[in-house]
């Protein structure tokens, strides 16, 4: 079993590259899983808060109130999250060979997959303005993804065609690992 994990900012790039990974690795067949951190938060808000992913694909204030406000910090529950992920990871991985991660936001969190999985963290930067609030640009789950340095490739999200040429090069450098 094969485990990566992508960090970055907002809009960096996380998603896409995840779903560019996954399509590469079917194509050399795998089976690949998308996973995220933060999957349980999207629940929470869709089942007893009538969030609509229609009208708001990332209710990010919500996410950050609700994962590191009130998870980690008021209720102290620092692993809830990569528990509940550890757990999903175990069952799956009797269905999947490869998961991919794709929104590490604290360095906590890449340390424990390296840990636990021999994960492979892939950081990935893209220099843009966004649309976040200054309170949102501000918030921990941004500020603290400089803090992560334990990647093994760092992409720079420039332009499509060329983290498709880096995400074959990683893969044929990987694949024994996989």
């Amino acid at each position: 079993m094969k485990v990566y994990v992508i960090a970055g900012k907002a809009r960096s790039g996380k998603s896409t590259l995840g779903n560019m990974l996954k399509e590469k690795l079917l194509e050399k067949g795998y089976k690949p899983c998308i996973m995220q951190i933060t999957y349980p938060l999207y629940h929470y808000a869709e089942d007893y808060f009538n969030y609509n992913k229609e009208k708001d694909p990332k209710p990010r204030e919500f996410l950050q109130e609700v994962g590191v406000e009130l998870i980690k910090n008021k209720l102290n529950k620092k692993r809830f999250l990569i528990d509940r992920l550890e757990e999903d990871i175990e069952i799956l991985s009797n269905y999947f060979d490869t998961f991919i991660i794709t929104d590490a936001r604290f360095k906590t969190e890449t340390d424990d997959f390296i840990k636990k999985y021999n994960a492979t963290v892939i950081k990935i930067e893209r220099e843009f303005i966004n649309d976040l609030t200054d309170k949102q640009k501000m918030h921990t789950t941004e500020i603290s993804t400089e803090e992560i340095d334990n990647y093994k490739y760092l992409f720079k999200n420039v332009k499509l065609d060329q983290l498709d040429e880096l995400l074959e090069n990683m893969i044929n450098k990987e694949e024994d690992t996989i």
